[in-house]
Parts: structure tokens; C-alpha cells; sequence
């Protein structure tokens, strides 16, 4: 009998986003990551290294890494670095943030009472059949396929004026090739795995979402208490900059050496902040049609009971008439008029999506970070924070 690879939990709560996939399982085998745990700091370091140093290492052997006497010199070729140095250890160190933020969340189903007895167990077993998908091998074959195909389907002239560096008069470059069919297949199966992982976590959320979850209207998050949803993008902040700080070292070398226009990255960059935010929130999307149908049956429902308490009230002190005993008339959880107003307000005010302003912050500013440097590329850096500074204040 084949053996799963699915590590069992104590807790089928516990559900951790990265534990046994493929490559941590690859990487365990050599020894870049300890048997039970993720390693990330080690790994990081590692790829880093491998990506980097033989660049560097042959660039300074050619003369490539410094003199312009032939060209751009390695060192005005900010994306290689970057990528080598920042994008690849973010998107490996990513995986720590995400284990505890989605661990958390998927945590709050039950401690915040929102998986009703009954749900239990259909509950728990979503999660465990999450598991048991996320160490599945298959998903990372299609992600190494992809990857095989980029790298054969792309052109090498496409790259061509990013590894100006590494040309030389016989042709490409050690350096060139080691970008070309190192760096780049490392970055992007890392890149990969992270959108892997977001369709792994829309599909638990989905499957979550078409439970009979206990949501409360009147909740004081304005989401019917799935407000802690909003956590999500919190998951993805390295990831989101990792990302940025690819486009911004590719866009800085651009303007530096180029003289490209600020003015012509505007669409590129509102392109990439939309696409992203829209993959980042799409899992939260899924609760969209519980959130609705919660929200209009509540209206409903709250409205009959509002009418009712605002009947008696008008009954009893505008009538004069002896209405005998009425328990929504005394019911401390309702309180007096003015109280249950304040809940059918607050019904009314419950949004019909998990997704507010501590959810977009996360994946605006990591994307905006790096921007700030591509920006001050053609304008001085005190008069931008200065600007900002203002607008917030």
C-alpha cells in the first residue's frame, strides 16, 4: 500500500497551509529542511546564495561586474539582485507568515461559534481533505510542467537587454545562463507555488462557506462575524513584495539608465496592484452569497420584530391600552426602542463582503514600498515623503 505523505493532526482544527508539500519534502531529503518543522531562514539563505553568488562570481572574473567598458555593468542590473537576493528569500520566508496567519483564521470557524454541533464534523472533515490536497505531488508537477514551459516557449532574445551584462563577443555567458536556467526556474516555481496555495486556500473557504454557518447580523464587525476573514492578506505581504520589488528593480534600471518616463509605468503598475488584489481577496469572495442571503433574511426578520416591539410601545403609551404581559417589551436583549433601532441599524449596515480597509492596507503598501525608490529615481525622496506625510495627516 502506497504511503500518504499527509502528516495527521491532533487537532483537526490546526490546519497549516505549508507542511508536506513536494519541495519541502525534497528539500528534507537533503537536509536544507529539518524533518518537523519548515527551515525557512536556512533556505532562504541558501537560495540566495545558490542563485547569486556564481553571477557575481563569474561577472567579476569577465570584468562584467563593475567596468562599463564593455556595456552595463552587472551591478546597474538591479532586477538580477533582486530577484537573487530579496524576491527568492521573501517568497521561501513567506511561508512562516502564512502558516500562522491562515492557521489562525481557519482556527476562528469554530472558536468564534460560527460551525454550529451539527456542522462539526463536516467541518473537520474540509479541513482534512485540504490536507491530504496540499501534500498531494500532482499540483507541483503541473507547477514544474509550467515552469518547463516558460522557459522553453520564451525566447532568450526577450531577455536580451536584461543580460546585456552577461554577453560577450562568443555569445552568452556563464552568468547569463545561470539566470536564464537557474534564478528564473527557481523564482518562478516559488512564484507559482504561492498562486497554488491561494486556489488551495479558495477552495477550503469554499467548501466552509457552503456549511450552515451560524453568522450573527447584528455583529459589531459589520460582516456578521467573519470580519477575522479580513486577516487573509496578511498571509501574502512578502509574497506582494517580493513581487513589487521585482517590478520596482527592473523599473529603476529602466529610469537610471533609460531615461523611461514615470508616466509609462503608471498602467503596468495599476495593472499588477489589481490583478494581485483581486487573486489575494478572491478566496474572501466565496462568502459573498452566505453573507447576502444571511443579511436579507435578517432584514426580514428584524424588521417583523422591530414592528412588533414598535406596535405594543405605541399600544401601550400612545393608546392607553392594556397590552398584559409582553416579554419583547422587557426583554433586557432588546432593551427599549432606541436599543433595537440600534440593531436593525446595525443589520442594515452588514456588508455583503469580508473585505474592508485593514484587508486592502496589507496589499497596498508592500506593493507601494518599493515604488517609493522608483519614484525618487526622478523625484527627490524628501519632497515625496513629505507629500505623503501630508495626505495622511
Amino acid at each position: 500500500m502506497k504511503e500518504s505523505h499527509a502528516t495527521p493532526t491532533k487537532d483537526p482544527i490546526d490546519f497549516i497551509i505549508v507542511r508536506n508539500d513536494l519541495p519541502i519534502r525534497w528539500q528534507r531529503k537533503v537536509g536544507l529542511a529539518p524533518e518537523d518543522g519548515l527551515g525557512v531562514t536556512k533556505r532562504a539563505l541558501f537560495f540566495a546564495m545558490f542563485t547569486w553568488l556564481p553571477i557575481v562570481i563569474w561577472a567579476a572574473l569577465e570584468s562584467r561586474l563593475l567596468d562599463r567598458a564593455a556595456g552595463e555593468p552587472l551591478l546597474a542590473h538591479y532586477g538580477v539582485h533582486v530577484r537573487c537576493l530579496v524576491a527568492i528569500p521573501l517568497l521561501i520566508l513567506a511561508e512562516s507568515m502564512a502558516l500562522r496567519v491562515v492557521r489562525t483564521i481557519v482556527s476562528q470557524f469554530i472558536e468564534n461559534g460560527l460551525i454550529i454541533d451539527s456542522q462539526r464534523d463536516r467541518f473537520f472533515k474540509i479541513i482534512q481533505d485540504t490536507s491530504h490536497l496540499r501534500d498531494k505531488a500532482f499540483p507541483w508537477v503541473i507547477v514544474f510542467a509550467l515552469t518547463l514551459l516558460w522557459l522553453v516557449g520564451v525566447p532568450e532574445n526577450v531577455h536580451e537587454h536584461e543580460l546585456s551584462w552577461a554577453t560577450l563577443e562568443t555569445g552568452m555567458g556563464f552568468g547569463g545562463w545561470w539566470f536564464l536556467y537557474v534564478v528564473r526556474p527557481i523564482f518562478t516555481i516559488l512564484l507559482l507555488g504561492w498562486l497554488w496555495r491561494i486556489g488551495l486556500i479558495f477552495r477550503l473557504f469554499y467548501l466552509i462557506s457552503k456549511l450552515d454557518l451560524a453568522l450573527v447580523p447584528a455583529h459589531p464587525d459589520a460582516m456578521g462575524g467573519l470580519g477575522f476573514l479580513q486577516k487573509l492578506p496578511k498571509a501574502f505581504i512578502l509574497v506582494t513584495l517580493a513581487m513589487s520589488a521585482v517590478l520596482a528593480s527592473r523599473w529603476i534600471h529602466d529610469s537610471l539608465y533609460h531615461q523611461i518616463a514615470l508616466d509609462t509605468l503608471k498602467l503596468p503598475l495599476l495593472s499588477f496592484a489589481v490583478l494581485w488584489g483581486l487573486t489575494v481577496v478572491a478566496p474572501l469572495c466565496v462568502f459573498t452569497a452566505k453573507m447576502i442571503s444571511t443579511r436579507k433574511k435578517a432584514m426580514r426578520q428584524y424588521s417583523a420584530l422591530l414592528s412588533e416591539h414598535g406596535r405594543l410601545v405605541h399600544q401601550k403609551w400612545i393608546l392607553g391600552q392594556n397590552i398584559g404581559e409582553r416579554g419583547i417589551l422587557d426583554s433586557p436583549e432588546l432593551g427599549p426602542s432606541a436599543d433595537i433601532e440600534t440593531i436593525y441599524a446595525a443589520v442594515k449596515k452588514m456588508s455583503l463582503i469580508p473585505i474592508g480597509k485593514s484587508c486592502i492596507m496589507p496589499i497596498i503598501v508592500p506593493i507601494a514600498l518599493p515604488m517609493i525608490i522608483v519614484a525618487a529615481t526622478q523625484f527627490p525622496l524628501l519632497k515625496i515623503l513629505t507629500t505623503l506625510f501630508k495626505a495622511i495627516v
